[in-house]
């Protein structure tokens, strides 16, 4: 059985007038469309990144620190770019033949064990077993790092401090 002797009555409710209910309406939509606005505004601009600011001293410095455009004459330029043209095609040579010469190598290698295959299923077997001896790898120290005494973790609280931009 519902107690209902303990209940308070019901407040009426109070009847607002229509033009007040509009006009707050109209003063909620004013400043969802303002904070809108300014959104758009600000999506525009970018974030600027800390990293790439200039310190003020050095663009106060800035006609100090400008390098004179160097005149280059067009006969040093042409010899400058014939021989960027002949550095390129020297390089080309020197890997092709560097690349020529592993093919060579890997194909001498891959014939000798097809030989010695021929030839011996143990002796193919220990040759293609990896020797450890020409891979200079020495590891010293712990294994593990032993608990430090009395050390107490933190909590974990993490403080961002990174600047917010609206």
């Amino acid at each position: 059985m519902v107690e209902s002797y303990r209940a308070e009555p019901l407040k009426k409710k109070k009847r607002l007038d229509p033009q007040v209910i509009k006009a707050r309406e109209e003063r909620r939509k004013k400043k969802l469309e303002k904070q809108i606005r300014k959104l758009e505004k600000t999506a525009k601009q970018l974030k600027p990144l800390e990293e790439l600011d200039v310190p003020v001293a050095i663009v106060d410095n800035y006609n100090e620190r400008l390098r004179k455009e160097i005149k280059i004459s067009p006969e040093e330029e042409e010899s400058r770019w014939l021989l960027q043209k002949d550095w390129t095609r020297y390089m080309f040579k020197v890997n092709s033949a560097e690349l020529r010469m592993i093919d060579r190598i890997l194909a001498s290698q891959h014939k000798a064990l097809e030989e010695l295959r021929n030839e011996s299923e143990e002796l193919y077997q220990a040759a293609i077993q990896l020797d450890f001896s020409y891979i200079p790898c020495q590891i010293k120290g712990p294994v593990e790092t032993p608990p430090i005494k009395d050390f107490v973790a933190a909590e974990g609280d993490f403080h961002d401090i990174s600047r917010k931009w609206e």
